[in-house]
């Protein structure tokens, strides 16, 4: 078991700057890196967060180590859980929640599932998860880790890097590349609305992405 009760966190401007940018772009950005796997997405429609991991690691039938980390939580952070996967069960449920809001909390992702969903979407509290299960777990087992790099979602995270997600899902920008990934994300906004300008004038995005030579390689005339 590993706790560690603090870590680094990315400034102010650098947070607001990336909460302004969609996780898609901020994937893009990044070649194509930090989106997790399709089954962690948003327990509702519409629910967006952004800020700097506070990672867990524990499970897959106990979650004494999220209280924990709730308890270490400053305001803004997001908590994210690698719970193995698992999901029969929910280590997650409104209790947490509602420590989580108290403490300031900017949400959850979790490889694994929650429970009492409807009491967490009326809490307005933003998780991401992999579904929902409404069996409990234990809180007697300190095995796992705080404030550690884990894999969740199949993507590395270390305390601190910022976590961005909305209805398209997760991404998770390394701390140390969050300036250059910021510039990437704006250059490649300014060249999409160069492209909406081109197609609002009448050109394709057969014309506008170069894709003739691949309907030429395929015998395909328009």
């Amino acid at each position: 078991m590993t706790v560690h009760k603090d870590f680094a966190r990315p400034d102010a401007a650098t947070l607001e700057a990336l909460r302004a940018q969609s996780p898609a772009t901020l994937h893009e950005a990044m070649g194509k890196k930090g989106a997790m796997g399709y089954p962690i997405k948003p327990l509702f429609p519409g629910m967006r967060l952004c800020g700097p991991a506070l990672t867990v690691s524990c499970g897959p039938t106990d979650n004494l180590m999220i209280h924990i980390a709730v308890a270490l939580a400053k305001p803004g952070d997001v908590l994210v859980v690698d719970f193995k996967g698992m999901t029969d069960a929910g280590p997650w449920g409104d209790i947490l929640t509602a420590s989580a809001i108290a403490r300031g909390l900017g949400g959850l992702v979790i490889d694994g599932c929650v429970r009492d969903a409807a009491a967490i979407r009326d809490m307005g509290f933003p998780v991401f998860c992999r579904g929902t299960n409404m069996k409990g777990t234990n809180k007697t087992d300190a095995k796992g880790d705080v404030n550690t790099t884990v894999v969740v979602g199949g993507v590395m995270v270390s305390p601190g890097d910022i976590v961005v997600a909305d209805d398209d899902g997760v991404v998770v920008v390394p701390q140390d590349l969050a300036a250059d990934t910021l510039a990437k994300a704006a250059a490649r906004e300014a060249a999409e609305e160069a492209y909406r300008h081109k197609l609002e004038a009448g050109e394709t995005t057969i014309e506008l992405l170069n894709l003739k030579p691949y309907l030429d390689a395929a015998n395909i005339a328009l």
